[in-house]
């Protein structure tokens, strides 16, 4: 044989099995392909690609979103899945890689555990389609693909596979306003942290502080002008609103550490049990701001509670502060129309920044939680030792020799006397009190009382 012959020969070879190969591959992929382009009455090939993309801890939110959509829609729809290997492939890859290759088939769905509240949680669809219809009725196919790396950040994914882009653009526009309306964020307090996975954004759900006034000892009448300052009714809102007047507001609790700032913000939230709160401290508050911000604005009324912030709110200097920068910037980037109470705590207030404390539109009320005077001192010993047998008919000794503490540091004295008491026996009174307290004020123990705040 010659060799045009021969390569004539082996060309027909070779496109003979690539023949069989293509028939063989369009066999395997029918399970799964078949089940989205027959409902939709198109080839995958004719398919727009139109997708949501969103936060990965907005998964519980888009399951919500999407469940809101079906229940409209299509009521009876069942989910369905897919088999074989996923790497790190969308729905719409894993699809066309079955249409190529068949390397994927119909399977069964993929669930995972999602957190609807401090102790609460669902399951949400962790890869899965659903056959539903858009609202004028051409039938759509959805897809949900949750946490994923995209461009090292964690997403969630919404696939919405139509006939044409118009309609799955309308039906992806409706399951995002539905995530948004159902969004179960909403009135919960939310922390900010970071997962160990290229450091990605973690939303966590933490119970709201159940606090009464009385509970808080602070001196006359400051409490009441920081309550009235943040927490608002719906009719004053509204009255602010037809007068043309800010909503927004800012909060600085100032004051030596153990006074009582962190117990002051859990009372206000709870005393807000309609707004949503997220709590941001260290390295959450340099990371999240913008995000904090911007799901602030969605879930208003909020409040945006920043503690310790002199440790990002230091003096700018020549180089400059980005984190506080992008602070002031996040502050000033939510209009006054926006029901937004930002609440800042600080140990040490001269460090702050002069145009965070100073500026309108930042910070409206700075109030100083100092340490408790004599009066102070005697309900805090009372408070924290209410529910034990203490028994303390005079508590003056006791006030007098504390002059100078913090509120941290008689709840510490209650707590030692208690344990001095359970392991002494006997009566708990003033004498206990007095021998834990010479204990405390002793000094080798000078550093113990730096840390709970004693003079």
């Amino acid at each position: 044989m010659n060799p045009t012959d021969a390569r004539a020969l082996a060309v027909a070879v070779k496109e003979l099995f690539e023949s069989a190969h293509r028939t063989l591959r369009g066999s395997a992929e029918s399970t799964l392909v078949s089940r989205v382009t027959e409902h939709l009455g198109c080839p995958m090939t004719e398919i727009p690609n139109v997708a949501l993309h969103l936060p990965s801890f907005e998964h519980v939110n888009l399951q919500r979103g999407v469940d809101a959509y079906l229940a409209e829609h299509t009521p009876e729809a069942s989910w369905f899945g897919i088999s074989g290997t996923r790497h790190f492939n969308t729905v719409i890859d894993m699809l066309a890689e079955s249409a190529n290759s068949g390397s994927h088939q119909l399977g069964a769905v993929d669930y995972t555990t999602v957190a609807t509240g401090p102790s609460t949680s669902t399951e949400a669809v962790q890869i899965g389609l659903v056959c539903t219809s858009a609202p004028d009725g051409s039938p759509v196919v959805l897809g949900i693909q949750g946490a994923q790396d995209d461009h090292h950040e964690q997403r969630c994914h919404l696939q919405v596979l139509a006939a044409d882009r118009a309609t799955a653009a309308v039906v992806r526009d409706e399951v995002d306003r539905l995530t948004r309306e159902h969004n179960i964020f909403r009135g919960q307090v939310l922390s900010f942290g970071m997962s160990e996975h290229h450091g990605n954004q973690l939303l966590t759900f933490l119970p709201r502080p159940a606090l009464r006034a009385d509970e808080v000892v602070l001196p006359e009448g400051l409490l009441t002008s920081i309550e009235r300052h943040v927490v608002r009714t719906a009719e004053q809102t509204a009255v602010l609103r037809r007068y043309g007047q800010h909503l927004k507001r800012g909060l600085l609790l100032y004051g030596p550490p153990g006074t009582g700032k962190t117990h002051t913000v859990r009372y206000l939230l709870s005393r807000l049990p309609e707004c949503t709160v997220f709590v941001l401290s260290g390295i959450a508050m340099i990371r999240h701001l913008r995000a904090t911000t911007a799901l602030a604005r969605r879930l208003a009324p909020s409040v945006i509670v920043v503690e310790d912030v002199d440790l990002i709110a230091q003096h700018r200097g020549m180089e400059g502060n980005p984190v506080l920068f992008e602070l002031l910037n996040e502050m000033d980037g939510i209009g006054s129309e926006a029901d937004v109470t930002f609440v800042l705590t600080t140990n040490r207030v001269g460090a702050m920044e002069e145009a965070l404390t100073q500026r309108p539109g930042r910070v409206d009320l700075a109030v100083e939680v100092p340490k408790p005077d004599t009066e102070c001192r005697e309900r805090l010993l009372r408070l924290y030792s209410s529910g034990t047998p203490l028994d303390l008919p005079s508590a003056d000794t006791v006030v007098e020799a504390t002059d100078g503490v913090t509120a941290s540091f008689i709840k510490e004295l209650v707590r030692r006397a208690v344990l001095r008491h359970v392991d002494q026996g006997g009566t708990l009174d003033g004498a206990v009190v007095h021998d834990v307290l010479t204990e405390l004020m002793a000094e080798q123990q000078t550093l113990t009382r730096s840390i709970l705040g004693g003079r």
